[in-house]
This record gives structure tokens, C-alpha cells and sequence, in this order.
């Protein structure tokens, strides 16, 4: 209920307007009198008020300064002027105050009752604006870490944008500087390991059988856990998670400000206190700008995969050179695998192997365990094949079985065999193809994407896939593209207060000017116009044409 405050120097003009109007009716409760105007200037300054109905000729402070003073310090009130006097001065000071009405003694019950209607009316509208825009911020603000989260992910995973892209879109997301300084990739996560004992839930009463608490049940809990500890432990941190490994947590420091012992020390210990469940942290060496983020994001997930001590980060040595796939053979391993081509497959990863074989152990362990994600990500992709269903690390010992490149290639081969035949129930291999294209654009709609780049992603002759998307999909790359990103700008227009050129540049238009024009062929209308007047039924997933 909204609160009145009454100001009044004679007690029964207070108890007769008590009594002119149903105040619980309308929504609204007395919750106090004044005798003048230093006395309701007291009760405003220890309780809420919403609603004043003021006397204008009161004795220690008359009405005049009474409304002055609520004009200045509390322009939210909702003022009200009663009066015996049809004076000048008085109604020019309701006016100056924006009092919202002005009435005459006697007031009569239903002239009363009209007024505070209409002011309840306004208190509901106000906060009805108050919860929307909440709610719009909200939205903003959890919209701007999804982007955020999906900008880092996009760096570490994918192949990049020019560097000058990178430094704009960067810029959006508040990492300015964050290329100029070394940087350290930490990965955390849970994993269950044999011999290890279940962790009762709380409140089980000893002797009853003991419930089920393994790390896979507490992914959701270990990933707030360690965000909030991120976002208290006074280090410059991002914090990401990778889709595909929903069980780890990445973090991105940078190196000279933090010392990264403590704090793989101080995460560990905040884990299994709270869990009950020690962490497997492993971290990689420094990184100097956004285009070596994506190798130390691997290093960081082999320092990880590598690591047995539940407790400890592993040591920094492990984080050897010569990590990272290059894009060129990322690329035709993945469509090697989509389409099936065994013999080919077979005969490029036998001679990475090899080559990593004649450098060092170490180097072919982490060869087999990138392999092994590549493997496990293009079967994501295609045909959303359920990756956990995969160990998504190696065990010691199973490494050290791998001690030749014949049975490297073999566990491998079998690997792949094991995801491709999953991929089988989603179709053949051009419509995996085409719809690991299309998850693609779903996902990277903002970016500067075209055909030639996508076609390059899949070792496609780009005039060949732009036929087959088509074929494939209903519609060219460019108006499949355009497509997504105005479902999305029509849900911020609907959503958030974002002016057009932040619509723009977050929906991968290249300026608003376009952004508007693009929108008014597609909708007919203007995109201000579409906001302030949205059709009763829209559904942003299908633009019409």
C-alpha cells in the first residue's frame, strides 16, 4: 500500500479527512499526522512516505515552505494543497512546487476520493516504469556477459578476426589493454577418480545408505562457486566456460599482477571446503597478445588433463612449445572426419604422430590429447553428439600405454570411429556439414562473417558450398545470415533501451545507418517506430520478408 502523510494544524480537519475517503479501499494507508510543517518535515526524514496532503496556513512553518522544502528534498512526493483561502500566493506556490492538486475547505468525500485515485493511479505507473526498466537492465546486464563470455570463447576457439576487429570489439567489451600485457589460462574442474571415496550429502544420518555425490552432480554449484571466487579474490580475471566442457571453468589472468601459485592455492582450498571435492587446476605459461590466447587455452586444458594431484596446480614445465594445430590442418582433419574419409584421416593423423613421435614423449602426449579434442569438438558440432559420452580426459596410464605411433593412430582411429558413428543418426555427411555451418552462423552472427571464410572453415570450393547451402538449407548464406541477425536485433529493440548504433554493432550490422535501412525493407517500418509501436503478435525467430 502507498503511504499518506497528513499536515493539518487543527486535529479534526486531520480526523475529517481520515473519514472523508476509504483509504484501504484506494490502496492507500495514513501512515501519519503533522501538526505544521517542521513536524511533517521530521516524520519525512524517518519514514517512506508516497502521498502529502497539506493545509497552506499552518503556525511554525506555513505551507508555502513546507512545499519548498519537499520540492528539494523529496521531488518524488506526491503533493496535495488544501486550503481555506482562495489566495494568489498560495496557489502560485502548488504550482511552483508541481503540488498535484489544489482544493478548497470544505472538501467534500467523492472530490477527495477522485484525487487520491488518480495519484495512485500515477504511483502504480511509476512503478510499473521502475520495474520494467529493472528488468531491461537486467536483461542488458546479463546479455552483455553472455556476449562477453562468447567473444572470449570465440578467441581461444576459433580462428580469428584481424587484429584491428579484435581490438574494437574488444574495446566493447571493457578488455582494452588486455593484448598489450602477458596473460596466464588457468583451467579448473572436478573429476572423479577410482578409489576415491563419495562425499556424504550434508544432513545424512550416520548408518543410512549414503547418497550419491559425485563430481558430475556438482557442476552447476563448482561453476558459481569458483565465478564468485574470481570475482572476489581482487585479481584482473575473466572468467569463461566453454560449452563444449561443461564440467571445466577457464580463467584468464594477467601474469605480472597475479601470482598464480596463491591463487590455484586459494581456489583449491575454497573447492573443497565448500564441496568437499578437491580441484584439478593446471595453468600454461604467458601469453603476449589475442593471437596466442587460443595457445595458451590449450595448454592450460593439457596442463589440466595431465595433472595427478587432485590438490596442486601442475608444474609449469609441462608447458612445453609446439602446441597448437595449425588452422590449415585443423580444418582438414574436421572435414576429414565429418565426411568419413577413414583412409585420409588415417594417413594425416599417423603423420602428425610420427612427427611429434621424433621430438620428444612429451610432445606426442600432447599431440594425441589435441587430437582428442579436435575429435570430440567436430562431433559436437555436426550432429550435437552428447561429447560427455567421451572421456574428457586421458588417464595416466592409459597414456602411457600409447607409447608408439601405431597405437596412438589406433586409439585415435577408434576414437573417431566412435563419434562418427553417432554423427550417422543426424544424417549424411554434406548435411552434417551444412548443419555444423548453419550452428555456426547461429553462434557467430556478430562477427564479420562471409562465404568465402565458411567454405575455407570446411575445405569447400566456396561457388560448390554456396550451392550447397542453399540446396541444403532454403535460403543463400547471405539471407540465412541476415536472418539471424535481425531475429536478434528485433529482440533488443523489444528487450533492452540499447540505442540502434549498440544494436547494430552487437548484431554484426556494420553501421546503424545499414542496420535501419536493412530493418525498414525487411519490416516496413523505421526500428524506432517498431519499438515504440511492436506488432501484438511477433515472434522475432522468424523475420517476415
Amino acid at each position: 500500500m502507498y503511504r499518506v502523510l497528513i499536515v493539518d494544524d487543527e486535529p479534526e480537519i486531520r480526523q475529517g479527512l481520515r473519514l472523508k475517503a476509504d483509504f484501504a479501499a484506494l490502496g492507500l494507508s495514513v501512515t501519519g499526522e503533522a501538526g505544521n510543517g517542521m513536524e511533517a518535515m521530521e516524520r519525512l526524514a524517518s519514514q517512506a512516505v508516497d502521498i502529502v496532503i497539506t493545509d497552506m496556513n499552518m503556525p511554525v512553518m506555513n505551507g508555502v515552505s513546507f512545499l519548498d522544502d519537499c520540492r528539494r528534498l523529496y521531488p518524488e512526493l506526491k503533493l496535495v494543497v488544501i486550503t481555506g483561502y482562495e489566495d494568489f500566493h498560495y496557489a502560485k506556490a502548488a504550482i511552483r512546487n508541481q503540488a498535484r492538486d489544489y482544493l478548497l475547505k470544505p472538501v467534500a468525500a467523492a472530490e477527495l476520493t477522485a484525487v487520491l485515485q488518480k495519484l495512485k493511479d500515477e504511483l502504480d505507473q511509476e512503478r510499473n516504469d521502475r520495474d520494467r526498466q529493472a528488468v531491461n537492465e537486467w536483461r542488458l546486464s546479463q546479455y552483455y556477459k553472455e556476449m562477453k563470455e562468447h567473444f572470449l570463447v570465440q578467441l581461444v576457439k576459433e580462428e580469428v578476426e584481424p587484429v584491428h576487429a579484435l581490438k574494437e570489439r574488444a574495446a566493447l567489451f571493457e578488455l582494452d589493454g588486455w593484448d598489450l600485457t602477458q596473460v596466464r589460462f588457468v583451467t579448473a574442474g572436478l573429476r572423479e577418480r577410482a578409489g576415491e571415496a563419495a562425499v556424504p550429502e550434508p544432513g545424512h544420518s550416520k548408518g543410512s545408505a549414503l547418497p550419491e555425490r559425485t563430481p558430475g552432480k556438482l557442476r552447476l554449484p563448482f561453476e558459481l562457486l569458483t565465478r564468485e571466487f574470481a570475482g572476489s579474490s581482487g585479481e584482473r580475471c575473466q572468467v569463461l566456460r566453454d560449452p563444449s566442457y561443461p564440467g571445466l571453468v577457464h580463467f584468464i589472468l594477467q601474469d605480472a599482477l597475479t601470482d598464480m601459485d596463491r591463487f590455484c592455492a586459494e581456489l583449491a582450498e575454497c573447492v573443497a571446503a565448500h564441496l568437499g571435492f578437491n580441484p584439478v587446476i593446471g595453468y600454461s605459461g604467458g601469453k603476449l597478445g589475442f593471437l596466442r590466447w587460443k595457445e595458451g587455452y590449450l595448454e592450460s586444458l593439457l596442463a589440466w588433463n595431465l595433472s595427478e594431484n587432485a590438490a596442486q596446480p601442475p608444474a609449469e614445465g609441462r608447458n612445453e612449445p609446439g602446441l597448437v594445430l595449425t588452422e590449415e590442418l585443423t580444418r582438414t582433419l574436421r572435414r576429414l572426419l565429418i565426411q568419413g574419409e577413414w583412409d585420409a584421416f588415417g594417413q594425416s593423423i599417423r603423420q602428425e604422430l610420427q612427427q611429434a613421435f621424433s621430438q620428444s614423449r612429451s610432445c606426442l602426449v600432447k599431440l594425441i590429447f589435441q587430437l582428442c579434442l579436435l575429435v570430440d569438438g567436430a562431433g559436437a558440432e555436426a550432429a550435437d553428439v552428447n561429447i560427455q559420452s567421451q572421456e574428457l580426459w586421458l588417464y595416466p596410464e592409459t597414456v602411457h600405454k600409447l607409447d608408439s605411433v601405431d597405437k596412438a593412430g589406433q586409439f585415435l582411429l577408434e576414437r573417431a570411429a566412435s563419434v562418427y558413428r553417432m554423427m550417422q543418426g543426424a544424417g549424411d555427411a554434406e548435411d552434417s556439414v551444412i548443419r555444423t555451418a548453419t550452428q555456426y552462423i547461429d553462434s557467430n552472427y556478430m562477427y564479420d562473417l562471409n562465404l568465402t571464410q565458411l567454405a575455407r572453415r570446411f575445405n569447400y570450393n566456396s561457388s560448390y558450398f554456396s550451392e550447397l547451402f542453399k540446396a541444403k538449407v532454403g535460403r543463400s548464406f547471405m539471407v540465412y545470415l541476415t536472418d539471424i541477425r535481425m531475429a536478434q536485433a528485433t529482440h533488443l529493440l523489444l528487450t533492452t533501451t540499447l540505442n540502434l548504433w549498440d544494436i547494430a554493432e552487437l548484431t554484426g550490422f556494420s553501421n546503424a545507418s545499414y542496420f535501419s535501412s536493412r530493418f525498414k525493407k525487411m519490416y516496413g517500418t523505421s526500428p524506432s517506430d517498431f519499438r515504440q509501436h511492436p506488432p501484438e503478435k511477433f515472434s522475432s525467430q522468424q523475420p517476415k520478408k
